[in-house]
């Protein structure tokens, strides 16, 4: 995708990402034969990021420190420090320092913040839930969880108006909700997993795309169908870019998926 779609999801200017290449903040991709640089996924997910840890008050420098740093304990020295220096400003930042104080609580608890951090309050405790369910699973935690929380803390950093009324604020409402819902999640998981070293004409891609469509609580999977017709759907752009972040079979079982919410579809 071209840097203004990159700059439009993440909800920044064009001119920021620039300024971000400038300081070495993000890596700047080569130019393609055409001119143009072309971003990946992995791209969007890092300025998510990096517009989450401004949005809190740190500094370009500050930021450039907690990138670093993938364990999460650089990031929450640097949020303890700007914890207290809220605590010397005024009533408008009160609110600020609330949320600082949550993250905070989240690193004490657990020893480290999340790789995805800092999130929303509602993606934290989803992303709580998803470290019990994968502590109760024999074996270590499935990749593609991974990939589903980075993908969330995208969607939600460049909508974060979205609400209960979109297929997002749905999908996150019932997975708090619903005990089994995240349990259908990592079966799931499992499933793309096992499509990691297969090829996109695996007999194991359609039974993965119904069970992907199947874990999809059915007030979500009801609104994602209405917005597939948008650019969720879309070929080009940032879904050539989503697709191209997984392996072959695991990218053909959730275009599938995506062709049955569509036939789905009212």
């Amino acid at each position: 995708m071209r840097i203004g779609e990159l700059a439009g999801i993440v909800g920044v200017t064009t001119r920021a990402v620039r300024h971000y290449h400038r300081i070495g903040l993000l890596p700047e991709p080569p130019r393609q034969a055409n001119g143009y640089r072309e971003y990946t996924l992995r791209d969007a997910v890092e300025l998510a990021r990096v517009r989450r840890l401004t949005e809190l008050g740190l500094s370009l420098d500050e930021v450039k420190d907690a990138l670093a740093d993938d364990a999460g304990r650089d990031l929450a020295e640097i949020l303890a420090e700007l914890d207290a220096d809220l605590a010397r400003q005024e009533d408008a930042i009160r609110q600020r320092r609330a949320r600082l104080r949550q993250l905070l609580d989240e690193a004490e608890r657990s020893g480290r913040l999340p790789a995805e951090a800092p999130v929303s309050p509602e993606l934290a405790a989803i992303f709580e839930d998803m470290a019990r369910a994968s502590a109760q699973r024999p074996g270590p935690e499935p990749a593609i969880a991974a990939k589903e929380r980075e993908l969330l803390a995208l969607l939600a950093t460049g909508t974060p108006d979205a609400g209960r009324d979109s297929w997002l604020g749905a999908l996150m409402q019932s997975l708090t909700a619903d005990p089994e819902a995240m349990r259908r999640a990592y079966d799931v998981y499992a499933r793309l997993d096992e499509l990691a070293a297969a090829d996109d004409g695996d007999p194991r891609i359609e039974p993965a795309a119904h069970a992907i469509v199947a874990a999809i609580p059915p007030e979500a999977a009801r609104k994602m169908a209405a917005a597939i017709g948008g650019a969720v759907g879309q070929e080009g752009g940032f879904a050539d870019a989503f697709f191209a972040d997984y392996a072959p079979a695991q990218a053909a079982a959730i275009r599938r998926a995506v062709e049955l919410l569509k036939e789905s579809a009212p």
